[in-house]
């Protein structure tokens, strides 16, 4: 059974979670490429940046709703809520932008798990660690690339 390891992109492309949001585009465009992982100065996956979060940039702030009750008024949705939507939006750096903490695999995952993960998550690009570092990527294309190779 194939695992990670063997559909992977070993070297991938990352970015640093300084990088500017134009650069950043760039990368993903030029590159012909959904999302990117973005690592630590040791190597870490600390998050993912994906073509979703940069999307989400333009959309429309949805202001939270209140209600009042004996003079008081309270929020019908949380201000952290708020608070990311103003941070995705605002974003000059990857970091700002990024979706942190993302779903990783180990090189040893079936490419099973690897669609039920992407099905399941709605994640198209998942980053491969072995011993807390990133030795890969594995992209929708690469799953969809072994179901044409070997049917």
């Amino acid at each position: 059974m194939l695992k990670a390891k063997d559909i992977m992109t070993e070297n991938a492309i990352t970015l640093k979670p300084e990088t500017d949001i134009v650069n950043a585009v760039k990368t993903l465009l030029e590159n012909k490429i959904n999302g990117v992982p973005v690592v630590d100065e040791s190597g870490s996956v600390i998050g993912v940046l994906t073509q979703g979060d940069l999307v989400a940039q333009q959309k429309e702030l949805k202001l939270p709703s209140f209600f009042t009750l004996l003079d008081g008024v309270f929020p019908l949705s949380s201000y952290e809520e708020l608070d990311k939507q103003l941070q995705k939006i605002s974003a000059i750096i990857v970091r700002e932008a990024m979706t942190s903490n993302p779903a990783t695999v180990s090189p040893e995952t079936s490419i099973a798990e690897l669609a039920t993960i992407m099905a399941d998550e709605k994640l198209y690009t998942l980053p491969v660690v072995e011993n807390e570092k990133l030795v890969g990527v594995v992209g929708k294309e690469d799953i969809l690339r072994t179901l044409v190779q070997h049917g």
